[in-house]
């Protein structure tokens, strides 16, 4: 007795184009953040894993782009994906370490979420899988270039570098001046904020509140801009201090150094003969020596660190700026007007300062605006009861 056969289960095709195609955008978005990065890495190495990872996000799209061919969907054009306007500045504007650390939690999402759960089409399900298994060797490049370890093979030039810089330690590198910018404005406002807040609930918002104010402003300024001129000299002298010791070390061990430039310039493209020769010539002068060294290891060169007297103006003028914001109202204004006018102002400041922020935390804008916002209230709150508490005679 032949049973009835049952019918195939019916592939729900709008939920697999959904899913297909919020993939093929995932994919996209991500080239261009790995591309935009890739662009501002000073070290080749590193800038060279990104450039791979970014095109292997395009061999994944063009599988994706397989696949709905097959199904008749069709493709959007890859030009018409832009990554949102705050995306692409964090993307550039960011630390590197914190792009990497979100890039490697996406990754992990994608591979939980947006390729884990099946579609109902066998084929599909097969691509995804596939996919979700790529995405999690990427969650673990990210993980290694986050550490400042690329990955690489266990022989040939790369490993061969790679274990001859793991027996060099000491050697520390600098950041920007613009986290420490939008650091100062929001140490500013929040500090002088608090000062209007304190002294308008001790004299009601007289006059003396702009006094207050503005000295508060200027010592913020000023002890910005200090910290920030001497943190400077500091990265400088770390600069100075690191060649110093790259300078101990050819002396040392010149044969080791040679042998790791020899290594760079393999990584380069070149064969390990030739890259052994141009090695032995640069080496009779340890000068040249030194600052190829430099360049290669350290990614210190002539033209690069910060200038102190930029940084201390660039932190001092943040500061005050952000600083002065809740003094405006006194200029004009006394009493109560003035004190509700300068809490608005100032709270509108505090969100925009931590939208700013999160330039370069990687963090939602409107969520670092609205915790800024929420420890502004919190300043200004405390402030003013204790002014309330000890009034001005």
């Amino acid at each position: 007795m032949n049973l009835p056969q049952q019918p195939p289960a019916r592939i729900d095709t709008s939920e697999v184009a959904r899913r297909l195609l919020e993939g093929w955008r995932g994919e996209v978005e991500a080239g261009q953040i790995y591309s935009l990065l890739a662009a501002r890495q000073g070290d080749p190495r590193r800038a060279e894993v990104i450039r791979q990872m970014a095109a292997a996000e395009a061999r994944h799209r063009e599988r994706i782009e397989a696949r709905l061919r097959d199904l008749g969907i069709a493709i959007p054009d890859p030009a018409s994906v832009h990554l949102p306007f705050w995306r692409r500045w964090q993307v550039q504007l960011a630390p590197t370490e914190k792009i990497l650390r979100s890039q490697e939690a996406a990754e992990r999402v994608e591979v939980s979420d947006r390729y884990g759960r099946p579609t109902g089409d066998a084929v599909t399900d097969a691509l995804l899988s596939d996919l979700a298994h790529e995405e999690s060797t990427h969650a673990r490049t990210l993980d290694s270039l986050r550490r400042s370890e690329p990955p690489g093979p266990t022989s040939g030039p790369q490993a061969a570098l790679d274990r001859l810089l793991r027996r060099e330690t000491g050697h520390a590198r600098g950041s920007g001046w613009i986290a420490d910018a939008i650091y100062g404005a929001n140490d500013g406002l929040a500090a002088v904020f608090g000062i209007v807040a304190g002294v308008s609930g001790a004299t009601g918002g007289s006059s003396f509140v702009l006094t207050a104010g503005l000295a508060g402003a200027l010592a913020s300024a000023l002890s910005m801009a200090t910290g920030a001129f001497l943190a400077a000299r500091s990265e400088a002298e770390v600069a100075h201090a690191n060649l110093a010791r790259e300078s101990q070390e050819i002396e040392q061990h010149p044969e080791e150094e040679k042998e790791e430039l020899s290594l760079y310039y393999q990584l380069k493209g070149l064969d390990k003969a030739t890259a052994d020769l141009l090695v032995e010539q640069l080496s009779r002068n340890p000068a040249v020596m030194l600052d190829l060294l430099g360049v290669e290891e350290l990614g210190i060169t002539g033209g690069e660190g910060k200038n102190p007297a930029e940084a201390a103006v660039a932190a001092g003028i943040s500061t005050g700026l952000g600083a002065f914001v809740p003094c405006l109202p006194f200029f004009w204004l006394h009493g109560t007007t003035a004190v509700i006018l300068a809490a608005v102002i100032s709270l509108v400041a505090h969100f925009l300062v931590g939208a700013a922020k999160s330039l370069v935390t990687m963090r939602t804008w409107w969520a670092a605006g609205l915790e800024m916002t929420l420890a502004g209230i919190i300043v200004g709150t405390v402030t003013y009861a204790a002014g309330l508490l000890f009034p001005s005679p």
